[in-house]
This record gives C-alpha cells, structure tokens and sequence, in this order.
C-alpha cells in the first residue's frame, strides 16, 4: 500500500488488490481452484483527512506514462458518497496495517451482466481492527477527445479506459463497520456497528436489514426488517428471533445505521455476523466478528498448609467457570532461602474439562507436596494464564509451622486424668 500526497485537501492512497472471478478449476477434491485471482489495483483519489503526514512522506500517485489494456488499475474519484472512516487507510503503512483488497464483478438488481455502467464490488479490510468496507464501484463514462481514436479497450474486462490506461469509477453503495471484531462478556450488552451510505438514493424507498450468525457450520437469521420513511414517521416491518435483539428503523432510514443491539449474552451469541443492507437496486453486506469470554475465578482447595510429619499433601487450583476453552496452570514454590520461584508444573496433573450448562468451563489442577523439599515458609503458587486476562492471576499460600507435639501429649494426658477420674466416681458410686 501507498499514500500519495494531492494538494492541501486530500492524499491519494494506492491499494494492491486482487480481481476475483469464477471458474479456473474444478475445485474441490479434483484439486483445482474455484476461483481465479488477477493482480489488480485500487487508487483512492483526493482522499481526505491527511494531517499527521508530512509532504516529504508522499507524492502524488502518476498513473503508467505508457497506458496498457492488460493493467488493471481501479481509479476511485472521491467523495461521490462520504465513505466513513476511509482516512485511516492513510495511516496504514505508517502503522505497520495490512490492508487486504479484492474486486469482484456486481450486477445490480435488475441490471443484465453486460449492462452499462458496469459494477464491481470492492472489499477493503484493515487488519488488526480499525475499518471494513464493501464498496459498489460503477465505472464513469471516459473522457471525451476532439480526435475520433477510439479509447483503449481493458482487455479482460472489455471496458473502455481513460487516457491515463485507468478505469474510473466513484462509489454509489457502501456498507461498512467500523469495529469489524468484538469482544464482550457474558451477561453483558453489545453493538454491533454496522452502517451504509448511498449516492442518489430516493426519497421513501424501503430500507432491508438482515443480521445472521454464523458459527461453528450453523447459521440463522436473528433479524429482518423492512424500514421506510412516511413524512415524519418511520415504518417498519421486523422479524427478531432472538430475545433482547434489536435494531432502530429510524436510525436505519434517516442516518444509514444499520448496528444490532445484543442483551444478556450468552456463550451460544458468539460467532460471525453478517449484516446485509439493500436499498434500491444495491444490496450488499459486512462481516462482524463477536468473541464472548469470562474470566476464571481461582481458588485453591487448602487455606494453609501444614506437615505434622512426613506425610505428603495434596493441593489443587480450581479454575471456575471461564470462556473461552484456552487455559494454562502452573505451579511455583519458592522456599525462604531461594531467591527465585521454582516450576512444579511437570509434577502436577490436570483434571478434564467440565462444561456447564453456561457454556463455561470448569478444571482443577493436582499437585502433591513433600514436606522435605517445602519447608515452613515456602509459598506455593497457582497462576492462571487465560485470554481474558492481561496478566496470568495467582493464588498462593505459605507452608506453616507445624504444631508443637507438647499440645498434643498434654491433651493425652487430660483425657487419661479424666478418665481416671470418672472411673474413681464410678467405682464409689457402687459401694
């Protein structure tokens, strides 16, 4: 990716990107691939919000001296619609973001595969977060000349280009998010940002938002609705099939929002959404990811720890009722004369997990102590490594000192005096 300065009012910001089209191969277990990749590129013109560049960091995109009909160069002249967010493809580079770019051909609703202008569908996705879009790109009629030459034909596409060997196109339906990954938890509410925006749309035409989840190969529908907007009111026609789901037609209709509310999660809400957004002739949708967790509470079986003799003890660390699977527990002793801790984790055994009804998890961790290699004063450490936690958590316990056995032949020697004299009472008592 690269960012090319233009002007004081916006940067040009070139994407390699790749077209992608059916056929190529058989697929499937005869080995081929069900879809052809072709090197291609996206050029974003005049895309504002450059500050934070300097002018030495860019230069103005220049497209081949020499025009060619096999390139493939996406020419996106901004704004036709305000496409939100798209400044940050600006900072990518500097920050280190891939941005992954495929083009597809799109047929409108209503439109034959050969209509003109053409569509194509362009996904630009920012890793590690940040901003996902779906663009509907249509190509703009060529510049017209004073000779009659007829203008360079792209030769896979079949698709006049301008004089500079680009294909020109603007943005006329866009569906996006903002927060393309989530993660939320259990009990806990969440929104799913998801919105459109559309060049020309008409006044009082239905608005149609489906959300679906789609996770571990099941899929279902969890919202459909039907928004449009009568005068100062806003219909609807809405379909919800899970409790505490909801999204606002009036927000849908009148500001392109098109984000799902989810209450009172559960493990069972998380997976992959998919919001689809159709109005007029375009429909298109956006993926959001949402990963439920709970953090593990952490206990250990013993609250002290005391060898009376050379008997050795048992300790467990019980982790509860954490989300997701992925837990690690290690065991650590460190006695007064040691200057740092020592693993007992190979010496220690894990029980299997137990899945609740929840969804979350329950396992222990077994660990048997000797008293000569733990004296009075060792701390014993449990520490749980787990997704949801930043740092691993512990819990420890100090060995005691044993109880002096004096104690222990005093209370022998009372319960023989008590049972002396009881055997005394007893006997005078029959005489």
């Amino acid at each position: 990716m690269f960012c090319f300065l233009k002007g004081l009012e916006g940067a040009d910001v070139v994407l390699s990107c790749s077209l992608i089209e059916e056929g190529g191969g058989m697929g499937g277990m005869m080995g081929g691939a069900m879809f052809k990749r072709t090197p291609s590129t996206l050029v974003f013109r005049d895309l504002v919000g450059n500050d934070g560049l300097s002018p030495e960091l860019v230069t103005p995109y220049n497209p081949p001296e020499t025009p060619n009909a096999d390139d493939l160069i996406f020419e996106l002249t901004l704004p036709s619609i305000q496409v939100p967010n798209a400044d940050l493809l600006l900072h990518a580079d500097c920050n280190e973001q891939e941005v992954v770019c495929e083009i597809s051909r799109y047929v409108p609703r209503g439109a034959e595969l050969d209509s003109l202008p053409a569509h194509f569908i362009g996904s630009v996705q920012l890793e590690g977060g940040g901003i996902s879009l779906t663009l509907v790109l249509q190509t703009l009629h060529s510049e017209t000349t004073q000779s009659d030459t007829q203008p360079l034909m792209q030769s896979k596409l079949n698709l006049p280009l301008s004089q500079s060997g680009t294909l020109r196109t603007e943005v006329v339906f866009v569906v996006f998010s903002r927060v393309p990954s989530i993660v939320a938890p259990i009990g806990g509410d969440v929104l799913l940002d998801c919105g459109f925006r559309q060049k020309n749309s008409v006044p009082g035409q239905d608005v149609a938002l489906e959300w679906r989840i789609q996770h571990r190969g099941n899929g279902r529908k969890i919202l459909d609705m039907k928004a449009r907007e009568t005068g100062a009111d806003v219909g609807q026609d809405l379909f919800v099939d899970r409790e505490g789901t909801s999204a606002e037609p009036d927000l849908l209709v009148r500001d392109g929002n098109a984000s799902l509310t989810l209450r009172r999660l559960k493990v069972t809400d998380e997976g992959t959404y998919i919001c689809t957004v159709g109005s007029g002739e375009f429909q298109t949708q956006q993926i959001v990811q949402l990963h439920i967790t709970q953090p593990p509470r952490i206990t250990l079986s013993e609250e002290k720890l005391t060898f009376q003799d050379t008997t050795p003890q048992k300790l467990s660390c019980h982790c509860h009722r954490y989300y997701p699977l992925d837990v690690q527990v290690e065991w650590f002793s460190q006695a007064p004369s040691e200057e740092e801790p020592v693993s007992l984790s190979k010496e220690s055994s894990l029980s299997s997990h137990r899945q609740h009804s929840d969804g979350t998890y329950s396992l222990s961790s077994h660990l048997t102590l000797q008293p000569d290699k733990n004296p009075p004063g060792t701390i014993i450490t449990c520490r749980v490594s787990h997704p949801t936690l930043e740092t691993p958590s512990d819990a420890t316990l100090t060995v005691d000192k044993p109880e002096p056995q004096t104690a222990f032949w005093t209370i022998v020697l009372m319960l023989a005096i008590s049972v002396v004299f009881l055997y005394q009472a007893f006997k005078g008592a029959e005489n």
